[in-house]
């Protein structure tokens, strides 16, 4: 028998920011991630509502995995947690940005950023930087799946 209305823990309404989002036709909407310190532009991926009600709750940066059709803790695996300092939406409401405090790379393949290549001018990619982790140590022989899915 469900408990009494009197029994049940109160709910609190949604923060209102949340009917601003422009979600995309999946519930999700893009989230970058950026270096609060140094500005560095670190990654991209998705949330959807629950992570990111999660990440305010918990000031851990948690994101939703197409791939996986989970929500996912950034750094569950490896450590490499990004503590949020801030979430801002921008003028359409459909990317959000989180100024973070990153722990260790917050790259799958080692690297601080998931931008660590460029297009040189000759139309190859250019790895930049050096990878701050051991990618395979960390993760295994095959890697994590890719993180924003």
């Amino acid at each position: 028998m469900p408990p009494a209305a009197s029994d049940r823990e109160p709910t609190t309404p949604p923060p209102a920011f949340l009917r601003e989002i422009a979600w995309n036709a999946d519930g999700l909407v893009a989230a970058v991630a950026q270096d609060a310190g140094t500005g560095e532009v670190l990654m991209m991926a998705w949330m959807d509502e629950a992570a990111l009600l999660k990440t305010r709750e918990t000031g851990l940066a948690h994101y939703y995995s197409r791939s996986r059709r989970r929500q996912w803790l950034k750094g569950e695996s490896s450590g490499h947690v990004q503590r949020v300092e801030s979430i801002h939406v921008d003028c359409d409401a459909d990317v959000l940005l989180l100024k973070v405090r990153q722990a260790g790379g917050a790259c799958h393949e080692g690297y601080r950023s998931c931008f660590f290549r460029r297009v040189a001018e000759d139309g190859r990619l250019e790895a930049e930087g050096s990878p701050v982790f051991d990618a395979g140590a960390v993760y295994g022989a095959g890697g994590p799946a890719p993180a924003a899915g």
